[in-house]
């Protein structure tokens, strides 16, 4: 198969792109079980009786009779960034925000945990139990597809700082879970380009990368949006190598266009996932590209 590599450069695309200009609002955190419009918290049955949870979306249009009516909706999974107070991330599912924002709250959302080492609670800085994290989302996924009409065959993955690595660290972890996603989204920080020094599995660098490598592999052909502050360049510098692996897309997010004034009431810190939540020609590509991966049209 002839894998491609496809640099788009959004400055110069048409201004026929999705023009909507609506701010999003995250949906409050409610209690109970899962129906249209509401985000809540879900503990799986293999962890009943401890904190390990993940916090579930169904979209306004979710219907409960959807098997009998034939219906699905395209379903996206997030991990979120670490514990970072400077940037307002607390590394908790509950303050993820990128996911509702790329699929403008039209997709099933889930924010899946990294399961902390002990299996009971969340760990809001790095990966936790590797293992069980992976494991975590090679249940889950089928079980929401199951459970409430998520497509298989649209499901992507996503993620911010710490969840940007996650995207290939652990969605691409081995061939089982890669198989899941059929496209991957990253805000700011990539898989394999640079050190983090005092970690493990992140130093050193040639160590690191060569792990990286194998992961990428795993992409096979896959659509990728890799989106970042300040510019994408060191991405894809690091990618340069790898051009046949997957469909890459580069867009570069200026947060302080975006958000002129920061702080402010909906960013601390322009280190965000929230620059999804009000209209910008970045969200505007953006959500182009969800619309063509998935099929699923914003308007």
């Amino acid at each position: 198969m002839l894998r491609l590599f496809i640099l788009l450069v959004f400055s110069g695309l048409p201004s026929m792109i999705h023009s909507d200009k609506k701010d999003l609002r995250l949906p409050v955190l409610e209690n109970g079980v899962a129906s249209a419009g509401k985000r809540v918290a879900v503990v799986p049955t293999e962890y009943e009786g401890t904190s390990v949870h993940h916090i579930l979306y169904l979209p306004t249009d979710w219907d409960p009779e959807w098997s009998k009516k034939g219906r699905s909706w395209p379903v996206i999974v997030e991990y979120t960034g670490n514990k970072y107070p400077t940037s307002g991330s607390s590394g908790e599912v509950e303050g993820a925000a990128l996911g509702y924002g790329l699929s403008g709250g039209k997709y099933i959302w889930a924010v899946f945990p990294f399961v902390a080492k002990d299996h009971n609670h969340n760990e809001v800085t790095w990966w936790g139990d590797e293992q069980a994290t992976v494991e975590y989302a090679k249940r889950n996924v089928p079980r929401i597809c199951r459970e409430f009409g998520g497509d298989s065959s649209r499901v992507f993955l996503c993620g911010f700082s710490r969840g940007a690595i996650a995207v290939n660290y652990i969605g691409l972890f081995d061939d089982e879970i890669a198989r899941l996603w059929c496209g991957f989204i990253t805000h700011d920080h990539y898989d394999g380009v640079r050190e983090w020094k005092g970690t493990a599995w992140g130093s050193p660098l040639s160590d690191y990368r060569a792990r990286a490598i194998q992961r990428l592999n795993r992409l096979n052909g896959r659509p990728v949006l890799i989106c970042q502050n300040g510019g994408t360049r060191d991405v894809e510098d690091y990618l340069s190598d790898y051009k046949n692996l997957a469909i890459f897309t580069f867009l570069d997010v200026p947060v302080t266009k975006i958000f002129p004034q920061i702080p402010n009431a909906l960013v601390m810190h322009s280190h965000t996932d929230r620059w999804m939540f009000v209209d910008s020609r970045e969200r505007r590509q953006a959500w182009k590209w969800m619309e063509k991966v998935s099929g699923r049209n914003f308007n």
